[in-house]
Order: C-alpha cells, then sequence, then structure tokens
C-alpha cells in the first residue's frame, strides 16, 4: 500500500515536472558563455531569436551578437521588410570606449551605404551619435539592445535603461542592420550567424 502511494506521488511530482518545464521560458542558444533567451517582448510583441554570433576582431571578442524578428528570415532582404518591432542585442566581451564603438558604427555605416542614402539620414545618424556620447564607456558584460518600435522609432537600452531620444526612420535603423547583414558586414563570419545559419 506505501509503496503504491509512494509510487503515486513519483508519477505525479514527475507530471509536475514536465508540465513546469513546458511553460518556462527556454535558452534558446548559447555562445561563448553568452546565453540569448528563445523570445523577447519589444513593443507590445513576441519577437523570436533570428540567430547569433560573435563579432571578433583580429583574434579578439569583441561582443557577442543576437537578432531577434517577428518572424524567422534568412535573407538580408526579407529582414529589411519585416513587418513589427526588431531587436539587435549585443553583450560585450571586452571594454570599449564610446569613442571606439562610435567609430566603428560609423565605419559599418560607411561600408554599407552610399553617398546618397546616407544624405537621406544624416540627421539620425548625428542624434544617434548624441547617444553614443552620452555613453562614457562600455564594459565587459554590458547589454546594448536597439529596437526598433513601430510608432516610436528606433530606441536604445544599455542595462535596462534607456538612453538618449528615439530615432523615428524606418530607413535609418535598416541601415544599423547592414552594419552586420549589408553587403560589407563588420564581421564575415557574424553576418550568416544572424541570418540563422548553422556553424
Amino acid at each position: 500500500m506505501i509503496a503504491t502511494k509512494n509510487l503515486g506521488i513519483k508519477g505525479l511530482l514527475a507530471g509536475l515536472a514536465i508540465a513546469c518545464s513546458l511553460t518556462l521560458p527556454a535558452m534558446a542558444a548559447e555562445i561563448n558563455g553568452v546565453k540569448f533567451a528563445d523570445t523577447v517582448k519589444v513593443g507590445g510583441s513576441d519577437l523570436k531569436l533570428n540567430g547569433l554570433g560573435m563579432r571578433t576582431k583580429v583574434v579578439f571578442k569583441v561582443y557577442a551578437a543576437g537578432l531577434y524578428l517577428t518572424e524567422k528570415k534568412t535573407t538580408p532582404a526579407d529582414i529589411m521588410m519585416v513587418q513589427g518591432p526588431r531587436r539587435v542585442t549585443l553583450v560585450m566581451m571586452r571594454d570599449l570606449t564610446s569613442e571606439e564603438f562610435g567609430n566603428a558604427f560609423m565605419t559599418g555605416l560607411n561600408n554599407n551605404l552610399s553617398q546618397a542614402e546616407k544624405s537621406k539620414i544624416v540627421s539620425q545618424i548625428s542624434k544617434f551619435g548624441e547617444i553614443f556620447a552620452s555613453i562614457e564607456s562600455l564594459k565587459k558584460g554590458d547589454v546594448l539592445h536597439i529596437d526598433w518600435i513601430p510608432g516610436t522609432g528606433t530606441q536604445t537600452e544599455l542595462n535596462g535603461k534607456k538612453v538618449g531620444e528615439s530615432v523615428p526612420d524606418l530607413a535609418f535603423y535598416n541601415a544599423i542592420l547592414r552594419i552586420w547583414i549589408g553587403d560589407k558586414p563588420a564581421d564575415s563570419s557574424l553576418k550568416p550567424a544572424l541570418l540563422g545559419a548553422r556553424s
């Protein structure tokens, strides 16, 4: 009788454990000890992790990057046309000054935009530059979110706190994405990783 009761309790506990595990948010992926959630909520919508990878320069790891979309996409063109919110998450792997990060940002834009394209978003680029100027430095472990929220614009968060004002032009956010998934990406191995390619 006792054995039967114990078996029943064990079965119940096992069932509860399985049920709980199905409701817990899963950590979809990990790279060099940095974990990225399977889904995040941005602008009231659930976004899925499209891909993640590591930005390296020479032999140094600079940051881990994850791209979140409303639905998974595998080409830059499809990503640019996604309706709804989007998110790029950068987790710093080393310390950088705001000047170093800002210079890398501008290099990425210059490499992937024509002069005509840049001229259309010059005021937004300037506004984003002010955001970098307000951040003294980025430290190892810092988490930077760059979000596109329809009706709000490009919004930046550092360690959960909003930084600067929103930038309202979708063309500007797409220009930012081209830093990583454009024709001349900042890191040739990071681009396919963000597009969901499996290593």
